[in-house]
């Protein structure tokens, strides 16, 4: 939809109006928002025509919406927290372009403010006129809710009428579905809203900037399609998480993107090409391990280089001598609490490492938080802080090579050699970061992200070797281990569970059982808190899940392996 600008309104002209059956304009401008609505009414109908007004400048929001909590996980807020959850931003001031029938925030990504709970993600969304409205353009903005210094997700659409110089009655809003497991909520009714038409400078630069981002995804067609090219795979199986808990899943194979629908508690998401994702700890891969394959390839040895390089008192112990940067990647630090499966992670003590939004506080608590008490390399335990603590030690060897003092492991070497070249979305080219002077970048958790840009990433990293245009930008032996390319690495056992394994930011499953294979099956995969999922086939298929209701079944990916091996054999190709 969004790829046809005002061409596109030409098939709907001859078509008779029909008569809106939500938010209409009686509404819009001084009817009741008793409850939440089916989403399909934030989007144009068969009805709508070219945007008659132009939208340029700030939309300024104010007010509260009504709102139903259908969890609130006490395990992970307070009653604090929950109550500064209830309110929406009160800073809610932006600009916007319109290009076509296209409306762009000025700014894309997690955007801070002032709320005590609240950031907010904008994306583009639509402008049209309708026969009902009396003349008014009808303006609709996909944006997301996330919760600062973390990674919750609540997606919702905007909705206004304007002319050039204003906003007629109020502006509509509607969060009916989130990526969290432990709050969630719907969110409907009115905020006040202005306009302050303003040209800006940029205007042109950003509808060419997003013109280009739309160009670049990769084509998509419907799952249901995978079921018409290879008969007798049965799509339902690639859900492995219910609707009431699911945001999205797809494949890739063989250039061709095939995406799930966008389910909500009230209907499908009307924008799902920009419906937001939070990684969790698919970052470790994403942004933890790429960034250190990336700096071995520039910097030879990186990868030896020990934690005592840090800045800080608690990292250049005795205790921390032998620890190298890798084994923070690997998980295999040797410091730790408990060996046992996520024991440290899930302990209470972690909300040291969690809540705290400086700098000094999470260095503090990664360096000091857990004892010596294995040689480095030998027991796998699941760390965030060790993640953490591995990008403070990136930034901290980049700046001392010659000419990379200021430079930033995720603005200068992430993002700039590989997230720009992959050319993914605006909001995925960000991240969460500490919030003060050093805006040190989590690397463990912290990004969010389209389903194209899941899609690219997997294929990057899954297929094309982390290859770009034929160049090798990672270290290609990190590589092939972290992907279960190399029989004689396989990575950490992970605690006790036999058939899985770690190294180097990835996590890898032997599906040799579920498969029937007649040898051992490593199959590598990216996880996320909640059930996040991105599974590299090694027969070059990549499959996704979003979901957030932490369950076992919805991260058990047998299922979909057992689909997608009839794409081409899986047993046969696994090393």
């Amino acid at each position: 939809m969004a790829r046809c600008l005002l061409a596109c309104w030409l098939i709907v002209l001859a078509l008779p109006a029909q008569a809106r059956e939500a938010l209409d304009y009686a509404t819009m401008t001084a009817g009741r928002y008793r409850d939440s609505v089916d989403l399909s009414a934030y989007a144009p109908g068969k009805d709508a025509r070219p945007p008659t007004h132009r939208f340029e400048g700030r939309l300024t929001l104010s007010g509260q919406p009504e709102q139903r909590t259908r969890v609130a996980n006490t395990d992970y807020l307070t009653a604090e927290n929950i109550k500064a959850s209830k309110s929406f931003p009160e800073d809610f001031d932006f600009a916007f372009v319109q290009h076509g029938d296209v409306l762009i925030p000025q700014l894309r990504g997690p955007i801070r403010g002032k709320h005590a709970w609240w950031e907010v993600i904008l994306e583009p969304g639509r402008v049209w006129d309708e026969p009902g409205d009396h003349g008014y353009t009808r303006a609709a903005i996909p944006f997301a809710l996330t919760q600062k210094n973390a990674n919750c997700t609540h997606n919702g659409v905007l909705m206004f009428l304007f002319d050039d110089k204003r906003i007629v009655g109020r502006a509509a809003m509607q969060v009916s579905s989130e990526t969290c497991l432990y709050l969630q909520r719907d969110s409907w009714g009115w905020l006040k809203a202005r306009y302050t038409p303003q040209a800006q400078a940029d205007a042109r630069r950003i509808g060419d900037d997003y013109m280009a981002e739309v160009a670049a995804r990769l084509p998509i067609r419907p799952l249901s399609a995978l079921a018409d090219e290879f008969p007798g795979l049965e799509v339902d199986r690639l859900a492995t998480a219910p609707d009431r808990s699911r945001t999205r899943h797809g494949v890739f194979y063989k250039g061709i993107h095939y995406v799930s629908d966008c389910p909500t508690r009230h209907g499908g998401y009307p924008y799902c090409e920009v419906l937001n994702v939070p990684s969790y700890s698919v970052a470790k891969s994403v942004v933890g391990g790429i960034a250190l394959m990336r700096m071995e390839k520039l910097f030879t040895g990186t990868t030896r280089q020990p934690v005592s390089i840090i800045q800080a008192t608690g990292c250049r112990t005795e205790a921390w001598k032998d620890v190298s940067l890798l084994n923070l990647l690997d998980m295999a630090s040797g410091h730790y609490d408990s060996a046992s499966y996520m024991a440290d992670e899930d302990a209470a003590k972690i909300v040291q490492f969690f809540n705290p939004e400086d700098y000094a506080h999470k260095l503090a608590f990664s360096c000091e938080a857990y004892p010596r008490k294995s040689e480095p390399g030998k027991t796998w335990v699941y760390h965030t802080a060790d993640t953490f603590l591995l990008g403070v030690g990136l930034n901290t060897l980049l700046r001392q090579q010659p000419g990379q003092r200021g430079k930033d492991i995720f603005s200068d070497v992430v993002d700039a050699d590989i997230y720009a070249a992959l050319k993914l979305s605006p909001t995925a080219r960000s991240t969460r970061r500490t919030y003060d002077s050093y805006a040190q970048p989590f690397v463990g958790w912290g990004l969010f992200v389209h389903a194209d840009d899941i899609a690219k990433l997997g294929r990057y990293i899954g297929v094309d070797h982390g290859k770009i245009g034929g160049e090798t930008l990672l270290d290609a032996r990190l590589l092939d281990e972290a992907l279960q390319r190399d029989p004689a690495q396989r990575g950490l056992q992970v605690a006790h569970l036999a058939n899985f394994r770690y190294q180097h930011g990835f996590w890898a499953r032997n599906l040799q059982k579920e498969l029937g294979c007649d040898k051992p099956t490593w199959v590598p995969f990216m996880s996320g808190f909640g059930g996040i999922l991105v599974v590299m086939f090694p027969n070059g298929a990549v499959w996704y899940s979003a979901a957030d209701d932490g369950e076992l079944a919805s991260i058990d990916f047998a299922a979909p392996a057992k689909e997608l091996a009839r794409l081409a054999p899986i047993c046969t190709s696994a090393r």
